[in-house]
């Protein structure tokens, strides 16, 4: 039996622009900075695609949460393969405290609305770090997870998973329906073609909102301040062990 997969695509700021801080220390300037998809979720849409020209998936729907922007990235998901798209309009406020909880949810409501056999997330957002959203939808959902996918083969009407863990690899098996987080080494994403940019176009961008889908976006946490790495000092050059054993109790470290 083919699959309906799922899949989350998170705009964020681009990994190859440097993040500033706003001078209130609210958070980080996004104003005229270059958004682009998650990495993580680049490697999340690849796999769905890949498993569909296997036969295994018969339909792929991209799906993001955020602002009318987030249509970039969703056009970028159909531009490398993706059959449909859903948007569900988050914006103003609401957007700025959008939590992976929040996300969850949305999620949830569409995997069950969409009859989704599979959710394929990336493993976390390079913006917030906080790989939460498959674990919490997993357990929202009530389906098995399988975390930092390195590798996903279909087997015995499940699938077979080899995750990337702190001492190694470890596979397990799941039954589906399912949802799985994409780690680096899942894949290499495909570089979307002119003619598949242009056909994009024409894919079509379902619009929904959080109300529709009956998903409350009150904030659980609140940032109380947004700071700069402290700079790194510079090192010292020692010409014998002796020296640096004097140094590193001179500073208390050892």
């Amino acid at each position: 039996m083919a699959l309906r997969v799922l899949v989350g695509c998170k705009r964020v700021i681009d990994y190859a622009v440097k993040v500033r801080v706003k001078p209130d220390k609210t958070g980080v300037i996004t104003d005229g900075v270059k958004h682009a998809m998650n990495p993580f979720d680049e490697i999340a849409i690849e796999e769905a695609i890949r498993m569909k020209e296997k036969k295994i998936v018969s339909e792929v729907v991209a799906v993001s949460c955020g602002p009318a922007a987030c249509q970039e990235v969703l056009r970028t998901a159909l531009a490398m393969g993706a059959d449909r798209a859903i948007h569900v309009d988050v914006s103003g406020k609401e957007y700025d405290s959008l939590q992976p909880l929040h996300v969850s949810k949305l999620l949830a409501k569409l995997a069950t609305s969409e009859k989704a056999d599979l959710v394929i997330l990336g493993k976390q957002a390079i913006d917030d770090d906080c790989n939460q959203t498959g674990q919490m939808l997993a357990a929202l959902l009530d389906w098995p997870q399988a975390c930092f996918a390195s590798k996903v083969e279909k087997q015995d009407g499940g699938l077979t998973v080899t995750r990337e863990i702190d001492g190694g690899l470890e596979t397990i098996k799941v039954k589906l329906p399912a949802v799985i987080t994409a780690d680096l080494r899942l894949n290499e994403p495909r570089y979307a073609t002119l003619p598949n940019i242009m056909k994009a176009k024409k894919k079509p961008i379902a619009k929904k909102t959080a109300k529709e889908l009956g998903v409350d976006l009150t904030p659980r946490q609140s940032v109380v301040r947004v700071e700069d790495p402290p700079v790194r000092e510079a090192g010292v050059k020692v010409a014998s062990v002796e020296e640096l054993v004097a140094k590193l109790k001179q500073m208390g470290r050892v």
